[in-house]
């Protein structure tokens, strides 16, 4: 105990350790076993707290501030259903790994076990869906937990960190001596020691095997037909600039996944556009034919391998990425390099001398198209790509981009164009409909400055929009673009093309009225059925974001208007159902 020591309550032991990690901003929804937390909330004014309509808006809203901000993002919510709630919000988060600590409380101890009023074993629900859960009966364990619970968020892959906290825990008084991050992670006796012991001294990256690199260096020399994958883990690890310059030094076509939308510029001459089940044809044609795979940061998923036997069928392939447990999961290497993007990439770098003339190769993928061309829109509708290109064009360059899930996030990737890393933030794991506006909440309240754009689909729109109230209240200028089509438009797709036509259950012929709904929360509404009308409503939204009010833009599009290209599930990655 040194000078600074003091006996204080578990709630402000909790304001307190929050206060080290620098948080300024909390997402939440209070509650009974909460109550105790929000008292003293109540006396700390310099941590902001944002509340919003329901525990998962704040879930979604407090991982879009994270990925936003590149700090750890935290989310409050009382026991049983609060906690219930924020599951959708953290297994998004854990997919995306994105750094969120969510704080819930739980009834006192001696009613734990006995299906007391809102319990429930929020840790156990978690722990599937979480880097770490822990649970908190002794307020003399609180700050180390807490402590913890943010270094493990942040380090190495990020990722969601669950803290259950019981009712009592947050009465009770003891000893609490305030310390910095620094000095917690050098202290002795606490639990990050007994971590750093466990698993890796650093809590940071794994040792590079340097011996790997010099393999791929030859392998890169090598080989004729490179192709590069650029996965979410490209912007997690701030290695953009690393892996455009390895691009471009080796000559090489640049596939993008969904999560690593913007981690190279989307009009870069090298990239081939978005790769997998509705990746352009001549990523996938890339892939098919290339002789040596490249990817980074990325997880080899089944909407990216489709079937994994015939995925680059003919490569030597290589992952690097910073969790061993990616590693030969979803698809067998021949090289793996387990570590920090940036620093493995910068080593890699080191080794390659001269650039690479691969025009024949280049000539043959981009002899396929790269973006799909749609045909013109009849009279009263849009297509995707009238919307995306005239957002594009009007918005500023640095417009940050939240999306649903569904088709619109599909044209989104595919048209928008995106233009620097983290500029998009949409559900790539998880695939969480109803992600968008909490989201675009959390990413306004972490970057005022900025324009935000919430793409979404009237489907996964309903699933959240009472997070106008959100919006609204705290002046967020946020402008909403719904892709109105009546339908849930991907699983009609899929009804269309492998269900013989059978809608069933999918088409939306009912309300709101969207204009209406988002004038009773108090927010501009406008539909709009053609192009020059959008584009002059995108003008007047941007134009009026000092009025601090967000705008929903209902853009109606035919309802059978399909995303392609499309693979279909499990086939090979160039069978494709549409082009």
């Amino acid at each position: 105990m040194n000078n600074s020591s003091r006996k204080i309550n578990g709630s402000e032991i909790l304001i307190q350790c929050l206060r080290e990690q620098g948080v300024d901003t909390v997402f939440g929804y209070p509650g009974g076993a909460i109550l105790n937390v929000y008292d003293k909330l109540y006396e700390h004014p310099e941590i902001r707290h944002i509340l919003t309509a329901h525990e998962q808006g704040a879930s979604h809203a407090a991982d879009g501030y994270a990925r936003s901000t590149g700090k750890v993002g935290v989310c409050l919510a009382t026991s049983g259903p609060g906690s219930t709630n924020l599951t959708t919000g953290i297994a998004t988060a854990y997919m995306d790994s994105s750094p969120v600590v969510f704080i819930t409380c739980n009834v006192n101890s001696d009613l734990i076990g006995r299906d007391s009023f809102q319990e429930v074993d929020i840790t156990g629900v978690s722990l599937p869906i979480t880097k770490c859960s822990y649970t908190v009966s002794n307020v003399a364990n609180l700050a180390d937990t807490v402590r913890e619970a943010f270094a493990i968020a942040r380090s190495g892959r990020p990722g969601p960190v669950l803290i259950d906290i019981q009712k009592n825990a947050t009465a009770d008084e003891c000893i609490y001596t305030p310390t910095t991050t620094e000095e917690y992670f050098e202290s002795k006796g606490t639990r990050i020691e007994r971590l750093r012991t466990t698993h890796h001294p650093s809590m940071g990256y794994p040792n590079i095997d340097i011996n790997a690199i010099d393999t791929l260096a030859e392998m890169l020399g090598q080989c004729q037909k490179p192709l590069m994958i650029c996965g979410g883990g490209v912007i997690r690890a701030g290695a953009s600039k690393e892996f455009r310059e390895l691009a471009e030094l080796v000559d090489s076509p640049i596939a993008i996944t969904v999560m690593g939308g913007g981690a190279v510029h989307g009009r870069h001459p090298l990239v081939t556009g978005m790769i997998g089940m509705h990746g352009s044809q001549a990523s996938n044609m890339a892939c098919d034919a290339c002789d040596l795979l490249l990817a980074v940061g990325c997880r080899f998923s089944d909407r990216v391998t489709l079937n994994p036997a015939g995925f680059a069928k003919n490569a030597k392939i290589v992952h690097i990425d910073i969790d061993p447990s990616e590693i030969d999961k979803n698809i067998k290497t021949d090289l793996h390099i387990i570590g920090d993007a940036k620093r493995i990439l910068t080593l890699l770098l080191d080794r390659l001398r001269g650039h690479v003339d691969r025009s024949e190769w280049k000539n043959y993928v981009f002899s396929f198209p790269r973006e799909t061309e749609y045909d013109d829109a009849e009279d009263g509708t849009l297509t995707p790509k009238e919307i995306l290109s005239a957002a594009a064009e009007i918005l500023p360059q640095d417009t940050m981009v939240t999306t649903d899930v569904g088709q619109h996030q599909m044209w989104a990737i595919q048209h928008f164009k995106f233009d620097y890393p983290g500029q998009l933030m949409t559900s790539g794991g998880f695939g969480t409909m109803g992600f968008g506006l909490g989201a675009a909440i959390g990413v306004q309240v972490g970057n005022p400055e900025k324009t935000v754009l919430h793409v979404t689909g009237d489907g996964s729109f309903r699933m959240n929009c009472n997070e106008l109230a959100t919006e609204q209240y705290y002046k967020l200028p946020i402008i909403t673009l719904l892709f109105d089509n009546s339908t849930l438009g991907m699983v009609r797709q899929w009804q269309h093309l492998i269900y013989h036509e059978h809608y069933s259950q999918t088409t939306l012929d009912r309300g709101p009225d969207f204009v209406k709904l988002a004038e009773a929360y108090g927010v501009h509404g406008r539909r709009v059925t053609d192009e020059a009308t959008l584009r002059k409503v995108l003008t007047e939204a941007v134009n009026s974001r000092s009025d601090g009010l967000g705008w929903v833009i209902d853009c109606r599009i035919d309802i059978d208007e399909m995303v392609r290209p499309m693979v279909g599930g499990n086939s090979f990655i160039t069978n494709f159902m549409l082009y």
